[in-house]
């Protein structure tokens, strides 16, 4: 197959080019003279055979990619009102403002990596780096083309420019994704799979040390020494206040916690969302300054909390905050793990003549460095950029109450919403990424019989799934309340499974 390419510098400079795409690596780095890129571009022919499957990834860990057929398309944000759109932020949790979303039959995009499928041969397509940019893929069925770009509009060059870094290989599916993550040298930083609890699908942010210690009781009762108990979203003030717990809640703080914690033999876990504030938060009020901006105005990042906006890395204040937040949390309090959320907030603006993916592969380093030999469970982040880089990552949406969600999930009001049919299907078709990139984390299954509307065959479909294609197994159950049933679940599903996956479909 042939790769034909094209860099447009801004003033009119071309470079047309083409590489015959062959198993293993192909670096476009040609020398550019002095300028701004307008543009990199390729294009691949690659025809889909009617009984062929399509899966390109998606954005970051919420979004919602099936492999698909060749007629499938990758949904958007159907017609929404504007003025809907900006109250609620509902495009700033994808890409939908930096790619465009035609939404038709054949037409399917995504980030850093795609294949395809026919029965057990694979065609993979994939990103080295996304170090000078995203690198986006888009494939039209109609036409058998497959596009390829790199988001690095704007940066300024001069010299050796590293266009396009791609691996391409076919063949079986261990064989072509070894060889991809042999090729970047990336190895997934754990191993030993993670099974405990979260306390946020059963209490969100209503938890406090009474019901922390109650939880943490029926977790002793059931579970194993080095399992981990994650403390979730709601011990702090608000969101962005990370130097204090909520003196209502908690008002002998979190550093007796986590000492009871570890006297019950487990692991102890803390919720942080380290690049946002909500507009309540001391931080939104007293350090304006820290905001991330664009086009002079605070970046704003959604509706959660009543509203939040980013704040801003390359602020030397707001660093050195994160790195005593960092501190306290691990070194003060004693957490063994940080589950950091709401990450890609962080490269909504190329700025400082990076692109988006050169400031989330920074960021990503920066709370490694942070957090140094514990461990990090990275959530709501785009995925090439924490390859290698966090223990272990959420590769699906929130699985959400409701199997399939809210009402709303059926008006394609974006592709990260809550559901559990999709975070199933997320589960099963981003498995290679697990014990390679890090531990894939499917998010929680549920095995209580209140506070939800899950059929008992729906929970144990959940778990089952999460138990073949996960290594981080969560429950947000009081597990001490448990029927002998539900007990009989837990640890089947905590127990490794030693099934080897030959083939997954997706029916309907």
């Amino acid at each position: 197959m042939k790769l034909d390419y094209m860099i447009e510098l801004e003033g009119g400079f071309r470079i047309h080019g083409s590489e015959e795409l062959r198993s293993g690596c192909v670096r476009i780095r040609p020398v550019l003279p002095e300028g701004r890129v307008k543009a990199v571009t390729a294009r691949v022919n690659i025809t889909m055979a009617e009984d062929e499957r399509f899966f390109v990834n998606g954005y970051q860990t919420w979004t919602y990619c099936p492999e698909q057929g060749r007629h499938g398309f990758t949904r958007g944000m159907g017609k929404l009102p504007k003025f809907v759109i900006d109250k609620f932020g509902i495009d700033r949790y994808g890409d939908y403002f930096f790619v465009d979303y035609p939404q038709t039959p054949g037409v399917m995009h995504g980030e850093s990596y795609c294949y395809f499928r026919r029965g057990g041969n694979y065609r993979l397509i994939a990103s080295l780096d996304e170090r000078a940019g995203y690198t986006l893929l888009r494939y039209d069925s109609r036409c058998g083309v497959l596009t390829i770009s790199r988001d690095c509009a704007g940066v300024r060059c001069g010299g050796v420019f590293p266009a396009l870094e791609l691996y391409y290989a076919e063949g079986g599916e261990d064989a072509v994704f070894d060889g991809w993550f042999a090729a970047m040298g990336v190895k997934s930083r754990g191993a030993k799979r993670l099974c405990g609890y979260s306390s946020w699908y059963n209490r969100y942010q209503n938890i406090d040390a009474e019901s922390i210690t109650g939880d943490l009781a029926g977790c002793a009762e059931h579970m194993l020494r080095g399992d981990l108990f994650q403390i979730d979203d709601g011990w702090e003030p608000a969101v962005g206040d990370w130097l204090e717990t909520d003196a209502k809640k908690f008002p002998d703080g979190l550093k007796g916690t986590v000492r009871d914690i570890h006297g019950r033999g487990f692991l102890a876990g803390l919720w942080l969302a380290p690049f946002v504030c909500q507009k309540d938060s001391k931080i939104f009020r007293e350090h304006p300054d820290w905001l991330l901006l664009h086009d002079g105005k605070p970046w704003y990042c959604g509706s959660n909390w009543g509203g939040f906006y980013a704040l801003d890395i390359d602020n030397a204040e707001f660093v050195r905050y994160l790195e005593q937040t960092f501190s306290l949390v691990l070194d003060d309090w004693g957490f063994d793990l940080v589950k950091l959320d709401f990450l890609y907030s962080q490269c909504r603006t190329p700025r400082n003549n990076k692109t988006r993916g050169t400031i989330m592969c920074e960021a990503m380093d920066f709370l490694r460095e942070c957090v140094g030999d514990k461990l990090i469970l990275g959530c709501g982040v785009p995925l090439g950029p924490a390859f290698g880089v966090v223990d272990a990552c959420r590769i699906s949406c929130d699985v959400d109450l409701s199997y399939g969600g809210k009402f709303y999930n059926s008006m394609s009001i974006n592709n990260e919403l809550p559901s559990a049919q999709n975070a199933i299907n997320n589960s099963m078709f981003r498995r290679h990424l697990n014990g390679r990139a890090f531990l894939n984390d499917p998010d929680v299954f549920f095995l209580r019989d209140h506070n939800l509307t899950f059929t008992w065959e729906q929970k144990l479909l959940l778990a089952k799934i999460n138990n073949l294609f996960g290594r981080v197994l969560f429950v947000s159950d009081d597990a001490g309340e448990y029927s002998e049933a539900e007990l009989k679940v837990l640890k089947e599903t905590f127990r490794e499974s030693d099934a080897k996956i030959l083939d997954v479909k997706c029916v309907g």
